[in-house]
């Protein structure tokens, strides 16, 4: 096995567990050491065979992948990557401590199988060294106190893998009289609203997937539609969104760095440019050009990341004026607003 990464596949499929195995053993660097049938399966042979990264269906028998990572993450901290068809319930893994989620291909289309594998085995290799952060570690404190009189006017995010937790991590501490937020996360267009509609209910701002002409007010979250850009355009002294369809750029669409050039460009220093956790560069370059213009930029540090990818990318070229721990960054956000 040399230096590979060594993969345990947990699925209730026999189909679906050959599926996986043959398509993450084609990259020379994955090594598939053990599949499992059931979670009670998975566990004998974790402790046996010590894999580097998980994949787990959500939907299985005598015990739901939820559970299942709900239970292993005390005691064997390992990188789980939730392999699912389309259901709420993946976001619920995730808060259990997944790292990131890649949905189920039709397997009667080759296409699609071989979308989704190139896809899985990205993901696999760059979370098969992230950080498995204990979820006390990151626990939303007592919100940061009420911003006074603030000179920016809107806060643009960007994150990737392990986002969906830090993003809630970061709104939860935020007080609700802050700029209007724009969000763009790296996630498939069947999550987003999903999403959003989480973090709608779970903190207390008003949290919408973005539409076109929608304006960015105070005490309002908007995130990218997961299928598509999302832009800032100024209107006189207010800013709107605008979401359309385009290539993917970085990898992506939407992209950090789409929504970030936009900030630079209409916002310029009446902005703040946040970050996160995610694989990848994408951010960097847009983040870049919102300091260039005078704004006030934040980013994730290594030590909390799950993958320091996104944060550090931008760290590097020297887009980043200050980094902060996760549960540090809200605080940071209002400090610069004040």
């Amino acid at each position: 096995m040399g230096n590979k990464i060594k993969v345990l596949i947990l699925d209730d499929s026999m189909v679906f567990r050959e599926v996986l195995a043959r398509g993450l053993s084609v990259d020379p660097s994955i090594f598939v050491v053990a599949k499992a049938e059931n979670p009670f399966d998975a566990i004998r042979k974790i402790e046996n065979f010590q894999p580097d990264v998980i994949t787990c269906d959500v939907q299985m028998p005598k015990m739901d992948g939820i559970e299942f990572i709900k239970q292993l993450m005390p005691q064997h901290p390992v990188p789980i990557i939730v392999v699912s068809s389309l259901s709420e319930s993946v976001l619920d893994a995730l808060n259990a401590g997944a790292v990131d989620f890649v949905t189920k291909p039709d397997i009667q289309s080759p296409q699609s199988v071989e979308a989704f594998i190139f896809e899985l085995i990205q993901k696999v290799k760059a979370i098969s060294k992230s950080k498995i952060v204990p979820k006390q570690t990151v626990q939303p404190s007592k919100s940061v106190n009420p911003v006074g009189q603030f000179t920016k006017k809107i806060i643009a995010i960007g994150a990737s893998t392990g986002g969906t937790e830090a993003i809630f991590h970061v709104l939860k501490q935020l007080p609700l009289n802050i700029p209007g937020v724009v969000i763009v996360q790296h996630i498939p267009p069947q999550f987003s609203k999903m999403f959003a509609s989480r973090l709608n209910l779970q903190t207390h701002f008003e949290v919408v997937e973005g539409k076109k002409g929608e304006y960015i007010e105070p005490g309002k979250v908007i995130v990218a539609p997961g299928d598509q850009h999302l832009s800032v355009i100024r209107v006189g002294d207010r800013y709107k969104i605008d979401v359309f369809h385009g290539d993917r750029v970085n990898g992506h669409c939407p992209s950090v760095d789409v929504l970030f050039e936009s900030v630079a460009k209409e916002c310029g220093n009446s902005a703040v440019g946040v970050i996160l956790t995610g694989m990848g560069y994408d951010g960097a370059k847009g983040l870049l050009s919102m300091r260039r213009k005078g704004a006030r930029t934040i980013g994730q540090d290594e030590s909390t990341s799950v993958v320091y990818g996104m944060p550090k990318a931008a760290y590097e070229v020297g887009a980043v004026e200050r980094q902060y721990p996760l549960d540090q960054i809200s605080r940071g956000i209002c400090n610069v607003l004040r």
